[in-house]
């Protein structure tokens, strides 16, 4: 197992996002690394587990994250689903997604914006990505005093990768951007991952105790290429859309000759998106 240093920003309580706060020097994969905290009963609502190095870095819909070590914040949060439903799933992803836009803004400038579902894009370029993975509890499972129609999740962990101080990056990744790059700046950033960390607490006690609208006015606000003409791909089909809003339960929503909406997975975004 890798060794871990484990240092508490936020103080000894165990129900604060961010506390523990535990550096990793390197993992496969810092998910990895939190489901197996969760399976062996050793993680905890808020741990969360950093990687200065990470060989095996996921992303969406089974892609590789590549990172070059000690230069990007690679995180990942086991966070207690007990507040939330299984059909809250995208409430979750936009609230971390605003984490991040909350974050690189704050560094990097107004340009920041979501890329629908929960891409970190500055300009037209990524800067970093979320990764939510999940256990559910199946029905055979669940006690009595659970919803018997319901499905439960069991645990929750938040991926997140940023990149920070990188200014090389492979052939295979078409697009990517850093904050050193945009700023001419080093930053620390194991110290931007506790202030991510913050964040998170900040708003997603935001989504606990009064519920999702805040979130995702401020979602739709930072939403990448909204009202702009944007080239999509539908299986062989090639089309120009405006992007017009996503819906609260997490549909694209374009406009061409007619309204369409699609489901994460169901469109592709084409390079060079025309500007309205």
């Amino acid at each position: 197992m890798p060794q871990a240093l484990q240092r508490s920003p936020n103080g000894p309580s165990t129900n604060i996002i961010g506390s523990p706060f535990i550096e990793l020097q390197s993992v496969d994969s810092t998910n990895n690394y939190a489901r197996q905290q969760i399976h062996a009963g050793l993680a905890q609502h808020g741990q969360a587990f950093f990687a200065h190095d990470q060989v095996a870095g996921k992303g969406q819909r089974g892609k590789v994250w590549l990172a070059e070590p000690g230069q990007n914040i690679i995180l990942s949060i086991v966070v207690d689903p007990a507040a939330l439903k299984v059909d809250q799933q995208f409430q979750l992803n936009a609230c971390v997604a605003l984490v991040l836009l909350d974050l690189f803004k704050k560094y990097g400038g107004d340009e920041t914006r979501i890329k629908w579902p929960n891409d970190l894009y500055w300009q037209d370029r990524k800067a970093g990505g979320v990764l939510i993975e999940s256990g559910v509890r199946s029905r055979s499972e669940r006690t009595p005093l659970e919803e018997s129609g319901a499905s439960t999740w069991e645990w929750l962990i938040v991926g997140i990768g940023i990149n920070i101080n990188q200014t090389s990056f492979p052939s295979s990744l078409p697009n990517p951007v850093s904050l050193k790059q945009i700023t001419g700046k080093t930053f620390d950033p194991v110290e931007l991952a506790i202030e991510l960390c913050a964040i998170l607490e900040t708003r997603f006690s935001q989504l606990i105790s009064i519920g999702f609208e805040k979130i995702y006015e401020d979602y739709l606000s930072g939403l990448y290429k909204k009202g702009e003409l944007v080239k999509f791909k539908k299986d062989n089909r090639i089309f120009e859309a405006i992007v017009r809003t996503v819906t609260t339960s997490g549909k694209l929503v374009v406009q061409h000759t007619i309204e369409e909406e699609f489901d994460f997975g169901e469109v592709e975004w084409m390079a060079s998106p025309t500007r309205y």
